[in-house]
């Protein structure tokens, strides 16, 4: 698959073995009780909470791969803007229908015209920005196991980062006419999605441990007084 035509792209052995068990180990003692733990930027004295899975600098010195990589394809002001990290495990084997990542988080809720239905998750704003700052968007996918096709690869809809923002009702007639892809990936891999193609998990058949850093870059500037939260 072609990121600009299909909207999903492997790089292959992206990370190096080294900055693999880097990740790995970072992530050792971070939460698992949800499918996915959103990581916020250590506030003052949380410096033991971004050791282990609070994001912060701890988190950005390991992300100069990711971050090249993201510049290469949005341009040199990318830079990423919020983390998730996913432990799927035969203890923990969710699945997770067909939507869009369609929010983005943020330092502090502000009126600002064309950014919608702001919520508070696990303490932090998010809020729908306008359409168009989300298709300049890029997602990285960095995989820390192998993902063999049995273990619960990310599905996507090849095309259909295209379409903008779907009605929630419309999506199962898009996934049906464009077809589903299956995104399997060895540890030390990155698959980059533009940010609005749909995708889904299914639980694996197969389950081993699946730990995935998902990454959100941007290249864009917030109107003030808005602020991206970042890594």
């Amino acid at each position: 698959m072609q990121l600009d035509r299909d909207g999903a792209e492997l790089f292959p052995k992206a990370l190096s073995s080294e900055e693999v068990a880097a990740l790995q180990s970072f992530f050792t003692n971070a939460p698992a009780t949800r499918p996915g733990t959103r990581l916020n930027p250590p506030q003052h004295g949380e410096g033991d909470h971004a050791k282990h899975g609070g994001g912060g600098p701890a988190l950005a010195s390991l992300l100069t791969t990711a971050t090249t990589l993201a510049q290469s394809l949005l341009g040199p002001t990318a830079r990423p803007v919020r983390a998730t990290f996913f432990d799927k495990s035969p203890a923990r084997n969710w699945a997770l229908g067909w939507h869009q990542d369609r929010t983005i988080a943020l330092k502090a809720r502000a009126d600002v015209p064309g950014f919608t239905d702001w919520t508070v998750k696990s303490g932090i704003h998010h809020a729908v920005p306008p359409v168009a700052l989300l298709e300049r968007m890029l997602t990285l996918r960095l995989h820390l196991d192998d993902t063999p096709r049995n273990n619960a690869p990310l599905l996507v809809s090849p095309g259909t980062h295209l379409f903008g923002r779907l009605v929630e009702a419309e999506i199962p007639r898009v996934v049906s006419r464009h077809g589903t892809a299956a995104c399997p990936a060895a540890a030390g891999d990155i698959w980059a999605y533009s940010t609005l193609i749909l995708h889904a998990s299914d639980r694996a058949r197969v389950p081993s441990r699946r730990r995935v850093l998902q990454l959100l870059y941007s290249a864009d500037d917030l109107p003030p007084p808005l602020e991206w939260l970042g890594v």
